[in-house]
């Protein structure tokens, strides 16, 4: 009989990011972060997502002015940063093996360039993690999510100078020193992919601050710059923590062809291998031939430093991480159909439902992006984001989101599907597990959680917490190590 259990030690959990859930953004000598510049944007996953995106040296010094959250629903987050104990208690209480979190960047170091941590910033993140361990919930830590200092965007254009390399590993070396006591796992980059959908977000640039022809090349380089400084971080962890596993992270856009045209094959092919490129470099230390065959037809040149290539090659990542909502086609029809995605436009998969949003629900996409991946790296996985978003109404102290429980189950057995035909899965963490704002919009009314918070999308609410429906059932699933799916 086949067993329906997930794999002993099996890390169930949930994700979060300090950006979207902490709040708290002018406490404890926080600095200013990229992501404190967030507008509210409750239409964007409907509409081309890069033009919401546009980012001006003005834009960004009038939301630098304003001194309040109105606006700026991120500088809100659901307030964990007071709250934390009373969240990782429900977390515990769903029996999560895991919790993936993130270290905002400008909380220990405001303007990224200081010497020395913010020992508020410091204490903060201590005693979370030390609340962790009581709890024994392992964390995954990442230490670039979205949360670069401001103040390195606008002196330098963020990741564009090479100097910022140093800054994220000092950065970095103070995480492992004072956290690796109880971190055992680590990230790099938040979906690094993310660099060419939203620049200023991933990397701090600014399009008006490039040289006139020069913002696609300025985005290779930030993201060469990247890739460095991931290699040399990796480096630091497996020195400074012992038995530290170090993870890269993929932004997942599966892509399928729309039809069986030979021309629909070829861009869907071009796509997918473009999707991988990020994690090539990471996990096999090198970048792909056909990549820089792209770069040079485009005219696109990095500026290497004389040991790049040798950091790149000898300091490789220790597990490959995704994430992972939805997936779409490709075809070479001008005139087909698009719907959104994660930061994406695709073309529409007449097979699939859609959320609220647009996203098209794939669970048997989870699984053919597993045994690719797998196949591809033959390295670790960990999917640490997953999940859907959706209008929720609390009644009665609970929700009842039977859809929620359909999406995550559909999943999970198509990861155990995966896992039986030889996959190397060793975690799962949801997105987001209690409700949060949301990366794209800006946010509330876009719940993902198992956890409701009474907030609404200009910050009104008691931001109490309820358990919904899908609380439960996630915990079944924990409990059970996957078995209750099968009943």
């Amino acid at each position: 009989m086949t067993n329906l259990k997930f794999p002993k030690n099996f890390l169930w959990g949930g994700a979060l990011a300090a950006n979207q859930v902490e709040g708290a953004w002018n406490v404890g000598g926080k600095g200013l972060s990229v992501a404190d510049m967030a507008t509210y944007k409750p239409d964007v996953d409907n509409k081309d997502y890069s033009a919401h995106m546009a980012i001006t040296s003005e834009s960004v010094a009038i939301a630098a002015a304003d001194t309040t959250d109105k606006f700026f629903p991120k500088r809100r987050g659901i307030d964990f940063y007071h709250r934390y104990p009373e969240d990782l208690a429900f977390f515990a209480e769903m029996g999560f093996k895991t919790l993936r979190v993130s270290i905002a960047w400008s909380r220990l170091f405001p303007t990224g360039e200081e010497l020395e941590p913010n020992e508020e910033g410091v204490s903060f993140y201590d005693s979370m993690f030390k609340e962790m361990k009581r709890l024994s919930i392992e964390p995954i830590v990442t230490l670039s999510h979205y949360e670069m200092p401001l103040a390195l965007s606008l002196k330098y254009n963020g990741w564009v100078e090479r100097r910022v390399v140093d800054d994220f590993v000092r950065f970095s070396e103070v995480c492992f020193d004072r956290f690796g006591k109880y971190v055992k796992y680590w990230l790099t980059f938040n979906e690094i992919d993310s660099i060419f959908r939203h620049p200023f977000t991933t990397a701090g640039i600014i399009e008006d601050k490039c040289e006139e022809g020069k913002y696609e090349s300025d985005i290779y380089q930030a993201l060469h710059h990247q890739f460095v400084a991931s290699a040399m971080v990796t480096k630091s962890a497996h020195e400074i923590i012992e038995g530290s596993q170090v993870g890269c992270m993929l932004t997942k856009l599966m892509t399928y062809p729309l039809t069986c045209a030979p021309l629909d094959v070829e861009l869907t092919l071009k796509k997918n291998l473009e999707n991988n490129f990020y994690a090539d470099v990471q996990v096999n230390g090198e970048y792909p031939k056909l990549i820089l065959k792209d770069m040079a037809n485009k005219g696109i040149q990095i500026k290497f430093e004389e040991n790049d290539l040798t950091i790149l090659k000898e300091n490789t990542v220790d597990y490959l991480s995704f994430s992972y909502y939805m997936s779409m086609t490709e075809s070479g029809d001008p005139n087909a159909e698009r719907t959104p995605g994660n930061t994406v436009l695709g073309v529409k998969n007449p097979y699939l439902p859609s959320t609220e949003w647009g996203w098209q629900i794939d669970p048997k996409g989870l699984k053919i992006s597993l045994i690719e991946l797998y196949d591809r790296y033959n390295i670790p996985l960990m999917i640490v984001e997953n999940g859907m978003g959706a209008v929720d109404i609390l009644k009665d102290g609970t929700v009842k989101d039977d859809y929620r429980i359909k999406y995550f189950k559909e999943h999970f057995k198509q990861m155990k599907e995966a896992i039986d035909e030889g996959v190397d899965l060793i975690g799962y963490t949801s997105w987001g597990p209690i409700d949060l704002v949301s990366a794209g919009t800006s946010q509330m009314s876009k719940r993902y959680g198992f956890i409701y918070v009474d907030a609404d999308d200009e910050g009104n609410g008691t931001y109490d917490r309820f358990r919904k429906e899908s609380f439960y059932w996630y915990r079944e699933v924990i409990e059970t190590n996957g078995e209750s799916l099968y009943k």
